[in-house]
């Protein structure tokens, strides 16, 4: 689907921008209750959820070495001002818009919108309590109230859980008109599949502060068996065009620029050389601009320098993983930028519409190479449900079912779907021509053989890491979800640390946003990123998690 931006002016949220008086009613140029279309307000918000997931996961991506982290220490890499525009968008922006959709939405009848919008909601405020723990709700877009308080993480989560119901009930009811779908194409069952998924992840999330409460809850989800299956993935896809507006993934941005986000050392090893093989995903995930390794200490700097001490104690690749030209950054490293756009390895068929990887070896040194940028962000896909219902199974008491099952099912479904999602792109022939789908498919066999021989040996105490692990490894572009996994469960540990000894302590949670505190008279900022989310109750610091 090709998705173009609606730009719609809607009332300016309490939050973010300073207080005055506006009888919107009384200007011409602004958008009125009588004279705002629901499907355009709708467009926007679904077009701002997109950006949304991109800039917060953005974090996750980095904190859980998905995506280098161009910082030496955490202090210096998440500071306030950093978090300016997940709080624009998430209130001025996404919340603002519901509120002012609901009502008109009530009044014509279009409980479809309504359901959209209310599902978007829950998961805006799941995500902010996931980010910042308490947040405003309760006065967040009250006109009359420019310094609302902050709500306990606890009772917006409720809140949020409150907002899939609606959204249920909305799905369930008839509906008239037609609003533009981007995710389901007015598939009300998808919805709902969709909800039931968002509520495991809810009851996931709680479990270590209500356990009987989230072990009912998800037993009751298992029982009913109606979550998202294959060919119904929660993705927003991005189109192809250049200008007017450009509708390109924003991660596409180095394809014909150079440069972009430099790779994670860490994650790359893990993709290529970890087990001794290659992931069937890498060549989708990253696309290399060179074949083999550098060898100008100008261009990659670590060349010339010997790992730091703690990394050759703790067996970590350092600089490159492997000899193949798997050009990144490792944890933490705040090195500048040498001229190496056109060499570094950069983002690939899946999810960015890059280029599939068959060694072609050449820059991305235009706009309209691999998928055109025509990529999606995968928010919530089968296969993370079959991670989070293998981590329940395995961490609580009383969740029955198959964890290794599980496991392997949620393997083998991201396998397929990255493979399906990449070859109804642009890049579509490179990639069937390389690779056709039985050596695919082998691929995915040997390696689902590999990680069952795995859990088979592993004691008791090693299952979840293996669970933790390979949901990690699925989770390439999709940061929020990875954020949380390594925060409830600590897997996978043992992950790469910083490149200096003493690299800070790894936020639990993150700090309030500089725009939501100098204008709000109620705002204080938190002591510490070390404080922890409420549902986060596992040992304080960075002996959990680095």
């Amino acid at each position: 689907m090709k998705i173009k931006l609606y730009s719609l002016f809607i009332a300016l949220s309490v939050l973010v921008v300073s207080s005055c008086d506006l009888n919107l009613q009384d200007d011409p140029n602004e958008v009125t209750p009588g004279t705002a279309s629901p499907n355009l307000v709708l467009n926007k918000i679904q077009v701002d959820f997109a950006g949304f997931f991109n800039t917060t996961g953005n974090n996750g991506m980095r904190l859980t070495r998905v995506l280098g982290q161009p910082s030496n220490l955490y202090e210096q890499a998440y500071v306030p001002v950093n978090f300016n525009g997940i709080w624009t968008t998430g209130y001025a922006d996404i919340l603002n818009d519901i509120k002012f959709l609901e009502p008109l939405a009530e009044t014509a009848g279009f409980k479809r919108h309504l359901g959209i919008a209310r599902t978007i909601k829950a998961y805006v405020l799941l995500t902010m309590v996931d980010y910042f723990d308490a947040v405003p709700l309760t006065e967040a877009l009250d006109p009359a109230n420019f310094n609302p308080v902050v709500d306990p993480g606890a009772q917006v989560y409720q809140a949020a859980f409150a907002a899939l119901a609606q959204a249920r009930l909305d799905f369930a009811a008839p509906s008239v008109g037609t609003p533009n779908d981007f995710f389901y194409a007015n598939d009300a069952a998808k919805w709902l599949k969709l909800i039931n998924s968002l509520e495991l992840k809810y009851h996931l999330n709680r479990k270590l502060v209500d356990a009987s409460g989230s072990t009912s809850a998800i037993n009751a989800l298992i029982a009913a068996n109606n979550f998202i299956a294959p060919g119904q993935e929660f993705v927003f896809r991005y189109g192809t065009s250049l200008t007017n507006p450009d509708s390109r993934h924003p991660r596409f941005a180095a394809y014909g620029a150079g440069g972009g986000d430099y790779q994670s050392t860490w994650y790359m090893y893990h993709l290529t050389e970890e087990k001794g093989f290659d992931d069937p995903r890498a060549r989708y995930y990253f696309y290399r601009q060179v074949l083999v390794n550098p060898t100008d200490p100008d261009k990659l700097r670590c060349l010339s320098e010997i790992a730091p001490g703690h990394y050759l104690a703790g067996g970590f690749p350092f600089c490159l993983p492997g000899d193949r030209g798997y050009w990144g950054r490792d944890h933490l490293n705040a090195e500048g930028i040498p001229p190496d756009g056109f060499d570094r390895t950069v983002w690939g068929i899946y999810p960015a519409g890059g280029r599939f990887d068959n060694n072609s070896g050449a820059p991305v040194s235009s706009p309209t190479l691999g998928g055109l940028g025509a990529g999606i962000q995968p928010i919530m896909l089968p296969a993370f449900v079959d991670f989070m219902l293998a981590e329940a199974i395995q961490t609580m008491d009383g969740v029955s079912g198959d964890p290794k099952a599980l496991t392997l099912s949620g393997i083998k479904k991201h396998m397929d779907y990255v493979r399906a999602y990449s070859t109804s792109t642009a890049d579509a022939a490179a990639i069937t021509t390389f690779q056709p789908i039985a050596a695919f498919n082998t691929a995915v066999t040997n390696y689902l053989t590999f990680v069952a021989s795995e859990w088979d040996a592993a004691p008791a105490g090693r299952k979840m890491n293996i669970i933790g692990r390979e949901y990690w490894l699925s989770l390439y572009g999709s940061g929020n979800e990875a954020y949380n996994l390594y925060r409830r469960t600590g897997q996978p540990d043992g992950m790469q640390p910083g490149l200096i000894a003493n690299f800070g302590d790894f936020p639990r949670s993150f700090f309030y946003p500089n725009n939501y505190l100098v204008t709000n008279t109620s705002a204080s900022q938190k002591a510490s990123q070390r404080l922890r989310v409420f549902w986060d109750t596992n040992p304080e610091g960075n002996a959990w998690v680095y």
